[in-house]
């Protein structure tokens, strides 16, 4: 089914990746511009170093955007990990986890639209990348309950829910 626009005129969005670099040069984040619609940018996160894949579709007007991070899964974990995946995907308001079939590395991804807008606004962005960066932490410990811990998904991922009150 197709929708007619009632506007075939609107200009495109500009591309986000400009600002996307501005803020990861005013954070001092390492990045890497592979190219004018592409930008890889690495963040230490409590956990483990997190990965940001920015990718502009200017025929989409859209920012798909992807935070990995480093877990390999073995091939005798994914059926637990594709599991865990359904169960977490539950719990998310804003994208999901998926699982790369080609580096069996978890990541969170979302894609933001740009279409009838001037461009992505510098909260978006940030809104992005802070969603991404809490859902990573947050879940986490679930994929390394499941992955190297050898526990059931529902066990992992209620063992990482667990909010600690207080101190030590």
């Amino acid at each position: 089914m197709t929708i007619t626009s009632a506007s075939e005129m609107s200009a495109p969005a500009a591309n986000p990746i400009d600002l996307v670099e501005e803020i990861v040069a005013a954070n001092e984040w390492a990045h890497e511009r592979a190219s004018d619609d592409e930008m890889f940018v690495e963040i230490g996160g409590r956990w483990c170093d997190y990965r940001l894949f920015f990718v502009w579709q200017p025929d989409m007007n859209a920012l798909l955007f992807s935070c990995g991070f480093e877990m390999k899964v073995p091939r005798n974990r994914r059926a637990a990990v594709f599991e865990l995946l359904s169960l977490v995907n539950e719990k998310l308001w804003l994208g999901h986890f998926d699982l790369a079939g080609d580096s069996s590395q978890p990541s969170f991804r979302h894609a933001l639209l740009l279409r009838g807008s001037l461009g992505a606004s510098v909260e978006q962005v940030e809104d992005l990348v802070d969603a991404a960066l809490s859902e990573c932490e947050r879940f986490y410990p679930a994929f390394q309950f499941v992955v190297w811990g050898g526990k059931a998904p529902g066990e992992a991922l209620t063992a990482a829910m667990i909010d600690p009150v207080g101190e030590a």
